[in-house]
């Protein structure tokens, strides 16, 4: 069997005020479920280089120093601490550390990461630095890959993956998303499918197989970059749709499935999840593993 393994930044917390809505225990919940079953390591750090490859340098180091305004860190949606800024870079080093591992086996997890609403010089919903970005600009300049698709399937619109990789050759952005739902001002991806409010396993997997599958087999990309967001689910917070954990495997297996046909290098990211119940967004996190560890 093929040595997969997954990274976390679960053991970095920042303290935040009661009832804060970033979802810690996600992190902590998904390695835990996954413990015993590949070996799940701590995420490296992301170097300010490596940062600096999508992201504009200036307001990189505002950042680094705590140089921000209300503004940006309400934009962002946590308050700025050093333990903020190192716990980003962490989930974005846990990316770009399944990177390599994707190169060498075939599939990178990162436990984290998919944060796809961070522009070059602003942070939003979250995202500090944006990981599939950083990403694709690692694989296009090193040569590892020519084509680098990004297929996001978070229930949220990938606006500042699109932006980062507007224009850049070799790199083809797909955002799957509630055409209503945040964030209302969208960018303009590769290929971007809105879906209505309400959507369930059957309407979206018949929009993987009819769009988004074809769209990857047109490419022909030489590494995917897989957001498997599941503020898709029914009962997610911030989310419109109404997928089964069932549906949300069988989007797994699909993209999965096509990795593993194709003979593609594959990296997953969690990217979101809010939903009422706890659990069910553990273990819809975790089945992006458990189908990795089936299908791949």
């Amino acid at each position: 069997m093929t040595a997969f393994r997954a990274y976390t930044p679960a053991a970095h917390e920042f303290p935040l005020p009661e009832g804060h809505r970033f979802p810690y225990y996600k992190y902590r919940g998904v390695a835990e479920r996954l413990s015993g079953l590949l070996p799940v390591l701590d995420t490296p750090n992301l170097s300010w280089a490596a940062a600096g490859m999508v992201h504009d340098p200036l307001w990189l180091r505002r950042w680094r120093r705590g140089e921000v305004s209300a503004r940006e860190t309400r934009e962002f949606g946590l308050p700025w601490s050093a333990a903020v800024v190192e716990r980003a870079r962490r989930a974005a080093g846990g990316s770009l550390a399944a990177l390599h591992d994707a190169f060498e086996v075939g599939w990178g997890a990162n436990l984290a990461g998919g944060t796809h609403h961070a522009f070059a010089d602003r942070a939003e919903g979250f995202c500090l630095v944006n990981d599939a970005a950083i990403l694709t600009r690692a694989a296009l300049r090193s040569g590892l890959a020519r084509r680098v698709m990004t297929v996001d399937l978070d229930v949220h619109q990938g606006n500042g993956t699109a932006a980062l990789l507007r224009g850049v050759g070799g790199a083809f952005t797909l955002s799957v998303h509630g055409e209503r739902n945040y964030p209302f001002r969208k960018e303009v991806s590769s290929l971007d499918i809105g879906l209505g409010d309400g959507v369930q396993d059957a309407e979206y997997l018949t929009v993987l197989r009819a769009q988004v599958l074809p769209a990857i087999d047109a490419y022909r990309p030489d590494l995917l970059l897989y957001l498997a967001g599941v503020d898709v689910l029914a009962g997610d917070r911030f989310g419109r749709f109404a997928l089964s954990l069932d549906g949300v495997r069988e989007r797994n297996r699909l993209i999965l499935g096509w990795a593993k046909n194709a003979g593609v290098p594959v990296v997953t990211m969690l990217a979101g999840g809010y939903n009422a119940d706890h659990a069910l967004t553990i273990e819809a996190h975790a089945s992006v593993v458990l189908d990795g560890l089936d299908v791949l």
